[in-house]
């Protein structure tokens, strides 16, 4: 059974109710990074070259997010701009920008713009990123000769603070470092205790060739299920180690059910890499669903380890119940001391101490289940088991395999409250 919002970035409440508190009294954590807005004009297109102001806004959300800061999805931003009447990669005005800051409860905003200018050259047409790979794409595909021109701001929200407006310029070709430095601006001057010494900004964004990152962000901005898969597979036949493309076309499969396919995608990112632990939770979920319980309770074990979330601890004390292995119920505990309120957390624990025998108990955690879910039959059914002091019936297919694993992950959370906790020592090395 599954319970909860899948890939979705959403806020664990008592996490969130402890994290909103401590930001109040310490420094910003929170942040939301807008498309830049795409003023290229010419032959080579507007909706040509979306793709790099995406491009942009996605590094500083992976820069930021890495560093412990919430951030929040392409979607949301999306969402957010359709319910503001804003559309989604256009040029906004600074109360534009503080709108959809506002919407998100975001407390620092990013925004800006870039334009290129293609070189002049009669000789020969500009060679294009993608066809120089010997690849096609649904639109046309962008010129690689010529300079690019970023420009972007930040909005404090708290204070009620504009920056200074900063720019990045260089080639088309050097779009990636670009991206990086513009990171490490926006960390020096959201979190500057986080920001590395600028000598050593490019390690801030992870090496790929550009016109996979070109195939990446175009998945990502596809808005057919066609098109999106597609993108993304070209990206990989680029770069067949591009962490981000590997984990989307996960999600997809995962998404449709075919859960040896997602694992498939998902074994590929290195334990080295930045979403190793998100894809290692999903490629538990997809073995879990796929009957391997021993390699989920590896894939789980190994997220609880760094991450112990409680939707991390409970899907490992999942497999190992489905495993008959011991742990099951200690595992459980932990997920249900984080959050007491979860009626899965309580119905899992109860599940395993009725097969354990330990009516009384189960019979407490099943009436807790009960007091939150009055209509879950299951736990109607085991409450009413444990009063007649009843266990497994073998053959019983009512009483079978009823463990309830989580699909909502919520690192990036986590890690804020962490950093709030233990603020990281200035400048030192991302984790």
């Amino acid at each position: 059974m599954f319970v909860g919002n899948q890939f979705r970035f959403v806020r664990v409440a008592a996490l969130c109710t402890v994290v909103c508190a401590a930001a109040q009294s310490m420094s910003a954590q929170t942040l939301v990074a807008l498309p830049f807005a795409n003023r290229t004009t010419g032959k080579t297109g507007q909706a040509n070259m979306d793709w790099i102001g995406e491009s942009i806004a996605e590094t500083v959300r992976d820069v930021a997010g890495e560093k412990g800061i919430l951030t929040f999805e392409h979607e949301e931003v999306d969402q957010a701009s359709q319910r503001l009447g804003l559309r989604s990669r256009t040029l906004l005005t600074n109360a534009s920008a503080l709108k959809i800051g506002d919407a998100l409860d975001a407390e620092h905003v990013l925004y800006g713009t870039f334009q290129f200018v293609p070189d002049v050259d009669t000789s020969a047409p500009a060679a294009t990123s993608q066809a120089a790979a010997g690849l096609t794409s649904a639109v046309p595909t962008t010129p690689m000769r010529g300079t690019l021109r970023i420009t972007g701001r930040v909005i404090d929200r708290r204070h009620l603070h504009l920056s200074s407006e900063f720019t990045e310029t260089g080639s088309l070709d050097d779009l990636l470092t670009l991206e990086a430095h513009v990171a490490w601006r926006v960390l020096t001057l959201v979190v500057p205790k986080l920001a590395p010494q600028e000598s050593s900004f490019q390690s801030l964004r992870a090496t790929v060739r550009l016109d996979a990152e070109e195939s990446y962000i175009r998945g990502l901005l596809a808005t057919t299920a066609m098109d999106k898969e597609r993108f993304l597979l070209q990206a990989t036949r680029i770069d067949a180690k591009f962490s981000h493309a590997n984990l989307a076309l996960g999600k997809i499969h995962f998404a449709r059910k075919e859960y040896r396919q997602a694992a498939d995608w998902l074994q590929k990112l290195p334990p080295d890499d930045p979403h190793f632990r998100e894809a290692t939770f999903l490629l538990g979920l997809a073995q879990f669903q796929s009957s391997d319980y021993a390699g989920a309770q590896k894939a789980f074990q190994i997220v609880a380890d760094a991450v112990p979330l409680g939707e991390v601890l409970n899907n490992l004390g999942a497999a190992q119940s489905r495993r008959g292995v011991p742990g099951a119920a200690e595992s459980f505990r932990a997920a249900l001391s984080g959050d007491p309120s979860d009626p899965v957390y309580h119905f899992n624990l109860g599940y395993a101490l009725w097969r354990s025998g330990d009516f009384s108990n189960a019979a407490d955690r099943f009436r807790a289940v009960l007091d939150r879910q009055p209509d879950d039959q299951s736990a109607t059914l085991l409450l009413g088991m444990c009063l007649r002091k009843q266990g497994p019936r073998p053959g019983d297919a009512r009483l079978e395999a009823l463990e309830r694993v989580k699909t909502n992950y919520e690192e990036r959370a986590y890690l804020q409250l962490k950093s709030l906790v233990a603020p990281p020592v200035a400048n030192g090395p991302s984790k």
